[in-house]
């Protein structure tokens, strides 16, 4: 048996990691912005609290998940549906509806990193026989915007474009926030709460700070089951032809599967011409 694969100390419980700032739909928040939008805030932040855990939430289960009162709630939920957006059968459980599909219509149709990412991964996928992904960090959160399944489901969870995951804990979030500047990353770390999801998860920030800039000098990040136990992922950043870190690439598999070592060794060159290839292609 590898050192890596000794058996880990029980999970330290953790609440499951919210999908959406709270303070977005926190007027308070946004007190001195006088073209702030609060209702417009508060609206999304409804709209983003489903997932594909939760496909149909009442409003006291929204109003817990977004921090907003149930009067709030109510009335966003009353807007969504007269919209479209949203819809209720049993006068108690709302769902989202097909139309919000057009929301992202725009997006996906015209990002050359959602356009070209399946390419990239496919083929990266086929080589390793392993998870492929892609992401960019929205806020304190990765952003999947493209992935290939590649060999079996890896995570407990199931990920699907726009799926979003704790920056602090996921290989392509330290990447990406190794290329944040100074300014930026004091503030990420200044500000955030950092759950530990397993009993390896680095929670605090002088550990993370360490750890992102280890990540930062070696040029790509591995992720030892500080999100999921059983699971390790190693990243790399994706440069534009200008040289910016446009998004994230990276390789999941199981710890039954491959080792650290191996990731570094045999995937990571693999995971570093699939990047230059994507990098290449975007403008």
């Amino acid at each position: 048996m590898q050192p890596d694969e000794l058996p880990l100390p029980p999970v330290i419980p953790a609440q499951p990691a919210t999908l959406l700032d709270r303070r977005a739909a926190d007027a308070g928040a946004h007190a001195g912005d006088p073209d702030f939008m609060t209702s417009l805030a508060r609206g999304l932040a409804v709209l983003m609290a489903f997932d594909d855990q939760q496909r149909a939430l009442t409003c006291a289960q929204l109003s817990h998940r977004t921090g907003l009162s149930r009067a709030a709630v109510r009335r966003c939920l009353h807007t969504l549906a007269v919209l479209g957006f949203a819809g209720c059968e049993d006068g108690k459980h709302f769902k989202l509806t097909p139309k919000v599909l057009a929301l992202g219509h725009a997006y996906l149709s015209s990002s050359p990193l959602v356009a070209l990412a399946p390419g990239v991964l496919d083929k990266l996928a086929a080589r390793t026989g392993e998870s492929c992904s892609v992401a960019t960090l929205e806020g304190r959160e990765i952003a999947y915007v493209a992935r290939s399944k590649g060999g079996d489901r890896i995570m407990s969870i199931d990920l699907g474009l726009g799926s979003r995951l704790p920056a602090y804990c996921t290989s392509m979030g330290r990447v990406l926030l190794a290329a944040l500047p100074p300014e930026r990353l004091d503030a990420y770390l200044a500000e955030g709460e950092f759950v530990r999801r397993t009993s390896r998860t680095l929670a605090t920030a002088d550990k993370l700070r360490e750890e992102i800039a280890l990540v930062g000098a070696q040029g790509y990040a591995v992720n030892d089951q500080e999100l999921e136990v059983g699971l390790r992922s190693i990243a790399v950043p994706v440069r534009d032809r200008r040289g910016q870190v446009a998004a994230a690439l990276n390789i999941g598999t199981l710890t039954s599967r491959r080792s650290v070592a191996e990731l570094e060794t045999r995937l990571l060159p693999l995971l570093r011409e699939a990047a230059d290839e994507f990098g290449r292609m975007l403008v």
